[in-house]
């Protein structure tokens, strides 16, 4: 179920038969079948046209579906309401949680995605990386001095070999633009993985936007920001987020293996959550929060 369907560019119809979604361009009569049991996460673009009965079967299947603008950014989107059988209790634990636990967590978080970033430099960068680790021992409950922050600032002008790249969401192309796509990605697994765990999606570890009903999912994929950005520095200079391969390579970034067990980054944070679920209830005093450990970069694109 990490598979992702991406239509963001795609015009046409997408129907329903016997358990797969049926993918038709509106040039053709006939469409591509696929099964929904393969799927994690669709995208769907302003030309894409679906029904009510391929949202109900996504739903049914635990698909998450995004809806994307003209420039394919998600903006919106149909998520399975969780069918976790303590989700009542579940929240209420994590609304009732003490500050301290929280902080803890959130310690956790910020140590192994500093770990993960510390991993993409190690081979081009051993000194950013030392540095780093120096950042990484510096984090406490909670993260009061911003170590996250301070990481970010040693970690991006190093991890592309360009001293003037600056991180800025949303800018739509280059770099950033890479990024922004693999991250919408993750952020659907997120979501999927959140809700299935019975958790609140809005209540946060540390992310506390007013208006953002996500929060909660923003913090449990830090860790797994680096698989992407390892992509992205992986791939030619001339590399556009919107060829077709490209796309493929940062959805690899988020359904190939993440760490040394060789499970996916989507599955990764399925456990995440569902160890955090049980970390609010008391189960466990320790959340445990996997780390990236990079690949060999492929070949695919470069020849």
């Amino acid at each position: 179920m990490d598979r992702v369907l991406d239509l963001s560019a795609f015009a046409g119809k997408v129907g329903y038969v016997r358990g797969s979604v049926v993918v038709v361009p509106e040039t053709e009569s006939e469409g591509t079948r696929v099964p929904l049991a393969d799927l994690g996460v669709v995208l769907v673009g302003l030309k894409t046209s679906l029904s009510g009965a391929v949202l109900h079967q996504c739903a049914d299947f635990d698909v998450v579906v995004l809806v994307c603008d003209w420039r394919g950014v998600p903006v919106s989107g149909a998520f399975p309401w969780s069918h976790h059988t303590r989700v009542g209790a579940r929240q209420l634990a994590q609304t009732s949680a003490s500050l301290p636990r929280k902080k803890n967590a959130w310690a956790r978080i910020v140590r192994a995605k500093i770990d993960g970033q510390r991993a993409n430099l190690a081979l081009h960068s051993p000194a950013a990386a030392q540095a780093l680790a120096g950042v990484r021992r510096s984090v406490r409950s909670g993260d009061p001095d911003n170590a996250e922050a301070r990481a970010a600032r040693l970690y991006w002008p190093k991890v592309f070999g360009d001293t003037t790249f600056v991180r800025e969401p949303g800018a739509g192309s280059g770099l950033n633009g890479l990024l922004d796509y693999g991250y919408a990605i993750l952020r659907g697994f997120g979501i999927r993985a959140v809700l299935s765990a019975g958790l609140a999606p809005a209540i946060g570890l540390f992310h506390r936007g007013r208006s953002n009903p996500f929060n909660l999912v923003d913090d449990l994929i830090e860790p797994f920001r680096p698989a992407v950005d390892w992509t992205v520095a992986s791939l030619p200079s001339d590399a556009a987020v919107n060829h077709p391969s490209v796309k493929q390579e940062l959805v690899r970034a988020t359904t190939g293996p993440f760490g040394v067990d060789g499970h996916s980054a989507a599955t990764e944070l399925t456990t995440l959550a569902q160890a955090l679920g049980k970390y609010f209830e008391g189960d466990t005093d320790v959340l445990p929060v996997p780390a990236w450990s990079p690949r060999p970069p492929t070949d695919d694109l470069n020849g």
